[in-house]
């Protein structure tokens, strides 16, 4: 279940958006769990991270969608907020706290459709995946998230991961196959990395949490591409 905010002041947007949302649950066949605020400071007095999508208006009478979202933004990185607004020069501000997307008033459903599939997209891809690897002495259970990039260093794979490193048997070419279809790309013939974990590209290097990772020039075009469409996709 899909666990969406509706903080909006106006009736008419209120009763609006929730009959998008329905339609879009029973076009899509998604679940939604629906909670309305009819005002920024009401959501960010209850806020405990506990939705998945806000649709937020910027202008509303008390505390303004703005301010609501830097409160949010600090509680909660992961929350999709988009932005419903009648002022472009509002909605270009919503990047500042990370904001997926504006709808601009007044809401027609496709563009809302399409604005909510990209946010479901977002949330779906970032979903836990697990993964078990052998280690000296047992198993371990890793969250995919989790990992920052994988090693390879002779017969062994070393997991670098957010709670330490860890080494395990096994070639490249068997992680390259089990972490297939997730965010993973090869940086040279020892690295292959968590494309959720690069800050950029700098001097010919992957910049992973502040390390720099040498990328070959076979793989360099290749581990852009994968790189350029799995920022398109979570922007």
């Amino acid at each position: 279940m899909i666990r969406i905010a509706i903080v909006e002041d106006e009736d008419s947007y209120i009763e609006q958006l929730t009959g998008y949302l329905q339609e879009y649950r029973e076009t899509a066949n998604e679940d939604f769990d629906i909670t309305v605020y009819r005002d920024g400071d009401a959501v960010v007095a209850s806020y405990k991270a506990q939705f998945d999508i806000i649709l937020m208006d910027i202008q509303m009478r008390f505390v303004d969608g703005m301010t609501a979202a830097e409160e949010i933004r600090s509680q909660d990185s992961e929350v999709v907020i988009i932005f419903i607004t009648n002022m472009t020069q509002y909605a270009i501000r919503g990047y500042e706290v990370d904001a997926l997307d504006y709808i601009l008033k007044p809401v027609s459903y496709f563009a809302f459709s399409q604005k909510l599939s990209r946010a479901i997209a977002r949330i779906k891809k970032r979903e836990s995946k697990y993964v078990t690897v052998s280690v000296k002495g047992g198993i371990l259970r890793l969250n995919v998230s989790d990992i920052y990039y994988i090693e390879s260093a002779g017969h062994d794979l070393i997991y670098h991961c957010a709670g330490g490193n860890h080494t395990a048997s096994g070639t490249m070419k068997s992680a390259e196959e089990e972490f297939g279809g997730m965010s993973f790309s090869r940086g040279n013939k020892c690295y292959l990395i968590n494309l959720e974990h690069v800050e950029g590209i700098q001097d010919k290097c992957a910049v992973v949490r502040g390390e720099h990772l040498q990328l070959s020039r076979p793989r360099m075009n290749t581990f852009m591409q994968d790189l350029t469409k799995y920022w398109g996709e979570i922007k």
